[in-house]
């Protein structure tokens, strides 16, 4: 398993190092701060878009467009369309209407060629929704313009959607849309700004995020739900910056009491007051506040394998922890050796929910864990934002106690 194993190892860090946007040629973009707003100005540079084929659609917005990918080296796809849909190459040479409702088959032809219903092109080919057409793909809905773009013998799917569109697909899937409104409105700003914050360093040249954990859960901005279009419609265009900078706004489901600096959980990364660790008195109501698992012992033994340890499992000691009692480092011993790792790869690896361990111990089968908490423990702890929000504290007074030091702000 030696060359399975450092691939695997490769994966973990890739998502231990957040929303990993895949590597670009497009230079970066700064956004900073000036009189109290973010001017993002540097939008614009970005590589234009063919213009809209809905004389309905054909108006400028401000907000940025976020470049979902939904599918990565697809061979066929079925999308449907709920009303007029516009098809077109990218470079406009070719331009078709469909009026009415149905399904569109997409597939891959080879040699970087791709059919979609009779279009065929050797470059991308785009659907573009006219206004109130929703697009479906895999059980989800998109308004967007979709891209299908060639890739040898295959095709990527990738969703334009503009950027408060695209929260509306990522809140509902982030946290509960049945939770209060103070809560959602805390989320949406920690979303908008760790996917601006997310494109600044985007080095893909067909995509911005992911539409899964390594960027932001996203299944569409065509289905709404009140409530979260309440939240992030109350909420256009704040983010939240420190030192008159974005800076990533990472969340996760439930902090066991407490968050911790960032570098608790990624070694590499630059401490900021804002990721710095709060303390947190209101997510204990949730059932992930406590938590015991059995991780069976071949898949822990797995996992030292993969770092380089071979025999059998004797021993997972916790070599190193935070101040709020989160493990750092772990020791693991087995019959060949002995090795310290990290603990959020271990995370990952095996599946505990979190690394603020209580209790653990190396049994026949397997090995019991018992913590606190759900997640890397960095940032806003969303089940305390649902506790705040119940207590009567709003989206301002949450984010303030999670990021501390940092500033609301408006984009211009």
């Amino acid at each position: 398993m030696k060359k399975r194993s450092r691939f695997c190892l490769l994966l973990l860090t890739a998502a231990l190092l957040s929303a990993c946007a895949a590597p670009s040629k497009r230079p970066a973009q700064t956004y900073t701060a000036a009189q109290g707003q973010i001017d993002s100005s540097a939008l614009a540079a970005r590589a234009p878009e063919p213009p809209a084929q809905d004389p309905q659609n054909q108006k400028e917005y401000t907000e940025a467009t976020v470049r979902v990918l939904l599918a990565e080296k697809a061979k066929s796809a079925y999308i449907k369309h709920s009303g007029k849909v516009y098809i077109y190459t990218k470079n406009l040479d070719k331009k078709y209407k469909v009026s009415a409702a149905g399904t569109l088959a997409v597939k891959a032809l080879g040699s970087g060629k791709i059919q979609v219903g009779t279009l065929q092109a050797a470059q991308p080919i785009i659907l573009e929704p006219a206004a109130n057409t929703i697009l479906g793909w895999n059980n989800n809905s998109y308004s967007g313009k979709i891209y299908i773009i060639p890739a040898q013998n295959a095709f990527h799917l990738v969703e334009h959607a503009p950027l408060e569109t695209y929260l509306y697909g990522v809140l509902p899937y982030e946290m509960s849309y049945t939770w209060p409104l103070e809560a959602l409105k805390a989320q949406a700003v920690a979303a908008r700004t760790y996917t601006l914050k997310t494109l600044e360093g985007v080095k893909n040249q067909n995509f911005d995020v992911y539409s899964d954990v390594r960027s932001q859960m996203y299944k569409g901005g065509g289905k709404q739900y009140d409530s979260v279009k309440k939240a992030v419609d109350q909420t256009r265009g704040q983010v939240l910056t420190y030192e008159d900078k974005l800076f990533f706004t990472y969340y996760h489901a439930n902090c066991g009491g407490a968050t911790d600096d960032v570098r608790s959980w990624n070694f590499g990364a630059k401490s900021i007051k804002p990721l710095s660790g709060a303390s947190c008195k209101y997510d204990s109501h949730s059932k992930s506040y406590k938590w015991a698992m059995n991780v069976a012992r071949h898949k822990v033994e797995s996992y030292a394998k993969s770092v380089g340890l071979t025999g059998a499992l004797k021993s997972i000691k916790i070599s190193r922890k935070t101040d709020t009692g989160r493990a750092t480092n772990l020791m693991i011993k087995t019959a060949k050796g002995s090795k310290t790792v990290p603990c959020g790869h271990f995370r990952l690896a095996t599946g505990i929910r979190s690394c603020k361990i209580t209790k653990l111990d190396v049994r026949k089968n397997d090995v019991r864990f018992e913590g606190k908490g759900y997640g890397h423990g960095i940032g806003m702890c969303q089940d305390g934002a649902n506790g705040m929000a119940k207590d009567g504290k709003n989206y301002r007074k949450i984010l303030k106690n999670y990021y501390p030091g940092a500033e609301i702000k408006t984009l211009q």
